[in-house]
Order: structure tokens, then sequence, then C-alpha cells
């Protein structure tokens, strides 16, 4: 089962909920084929329920109960009021820490895989409402495709497919906890409350991330990525709440020509195509 990464093309920060979240609206597009940046899950039937990890992005991470994957997984048992017992195995390729929704992914994957390998019979709007108690990312990654996702991000709604410009997308080994981010909202000031125009058909949303401020007011080394991107003619936009970034590009040469100078002069980064 593929978990790919996600895009925020659009994030609004709508003002500040009584319990702590805050309202957003965002325009989320789901990276399918991106090459280098799809988790994946696999689950066979076993004596015991067990999550495996590997990859080159599973360092760090618990293959616990505090896993999303495992999470997701004990849900379903909870629907199926009984014990779904597997060997899961889960390869990262995203990193955590990014905005770019891995573990929110491999949550999703998670219910969708053990939806099916059980025959569950469990429908779409019974994951997504499953989904939505593991995380506000969950289940715009159960819909795929390009989504609007409304309160916490977490109330979805599949869009008409919007094509991706020329996009580079820029990991540059920095960790952003969510929290941090969100947290440094109110140091930096909150934006205007400006939600996102009518699209018409096959319009691209605005480029813009609200959360852009806090995330560099709580991790500095952000703006320096940004300015090689600016310096290499990419258009760049903050993925979500982490470190990494999306350029987009006039054309598909100029962004493999930024991507081949970022890789020289940033050997330490990690780079990514999508869209053409």
């Amino acid at each position: 089962m593929q978990a790919p990464a996600k895009l925020n093309r659009f994030l609004a920060v709508l003002g500040r909920r009584a319990d702590g979240y805050h309202d957003l609206e965002l325009v989320t597009t789901v990276l399918e084929g991106v090459d280098g940046l799809t988790d994946t899950l696999e689950a066979e039937p076993a004596a015991t329920l067990t999550l495996e990890l590997a990859g080159q992005d599973a360092e760090g991470l618990a293959a616990d109960e505090r896993n999303l994957a495992l999470r997701a997984w004990r849900l379903l048992e909870r629907e199926a009021e009984r014990p779904l017992p597997a060997r899961i195995r889960l390869n990262k390729r995203i990193p955590h820490g990014a905005g770019l929704g891995g573990g929110s992914s491999d949550a999703a994957a998670a219910l969708k895989l053990g939806n099916h390998l059980f025959e569950l019979g469990l429908p779409v709007s019974r994951l997504l409402a499953l989904g939505a108690e593991l995380g506000s990312d969950v289940p715009l990654f159960l819909l795929g495709g390009t989504v609007l996702g409304l309160d916490r991000g977490d109330r979805v709604f599949p869009l008409r497919p919007i094509p991706l410009e020329p996009v580079l997308l820029v990991h540059p080994g920095l960790y952003v906890a969510t929290p941090s981010v969100f947290n440094s909202i109110a140091r930096v000031g909150y934006p205007l409350p400006a939600p996102c125009p009518s699209l018409a058909e096959g319009l691209a949303p605005p480029w813009r991330n609200d959360l852009t401020g806090a995330a560099i007011w709580a991790c500095p080394a952000l703006a320096d990525v940004r300015a090689a991107l600016l310096d290499s003619g990419g258009d760049p936009l903050l993925c979500g709440s982490g470190s990494c970034w999306a350029a987009r590009y006039p054309s598909p040469g100029h962004r493999d020509a930024a991507r081949d100078r970022l890789a020289a002069a940033h050997p330490g980064w990690r780079l990514w195509n999508a869209g053409p």
C-alpha cells in the first residue's frame, strides 16, 4: 500500500478556537508518484500484531503504540470489535517534521490496508471519521487527489484536479515540531483571516502559507533555505508547518537547472521533482 506525501498549496489561518486549535482552510494535493517520497505499508495475517520499521527515514520513530499506523490499526480493531493480528512492515521514505504529512499518510494507508486485509467492509465515510480521530491530515489522504480542508483541516471535500506547476521540493535536514509553529503564531502576529477565493475549473489556488512567519520564528534557519530558492529563480512555499519547502518554476527546464545548482551548493539537502 502506497503512502504518499502531500503539498499544502494554500493554507490560511482563520483564527484560534476555544479548544486551543486553529481554524484553517487548506487546498492540498496528495503527491502520488513522486519518486523517493512515498512510504510503503505491507501487512499479512499473523499470530499477534507487530510493527516493523525500515527505510532511511525510520530512525528516531517508535514502532509501538505511539506510531500513527499502529494507532490506526487499533481503531480498526475497536470498530471490528475483535483483534486483527498482523505483521505490519512500514518502509519510511518521507522525512518527519517536514510538513509533508508522512505519519498521517501512513495512518490512512493502515486504515485502508487493514479494512481490505480483514474484509471489514467499512465505507469511506467511516474511515474518514476514524482518520479524523487520529489527526487533522489523515482524512485528506483517504480521499487523495486535490482536497479542500476546513475547520482543523479534518473536514475534507474533494476538488476537481488542479495540475501542479513544475515544483522542486527541498528538505534541508531540519526538523520543525508542529506545536512549536502554532505556539509561535501569537508572537509574530495573527494574519488577516483571508479564505481561499472561489476557483474556476483548472485554476490553481493562491500560493500561500500563513504559517511561514511562525515557522521561521521557531526555526530561523528556514529563512536561509527560502533565500536560496529565491536565488535559484523559484517561488518558494513552506510545506505545512514543517521544514520542507516547495518552489515552483516557469518550466521543467528552469526547475531542473535549479535542482542541479542547489544540489551542488547544498549536498546535504534532499530534492524531489513534482509536477511536469
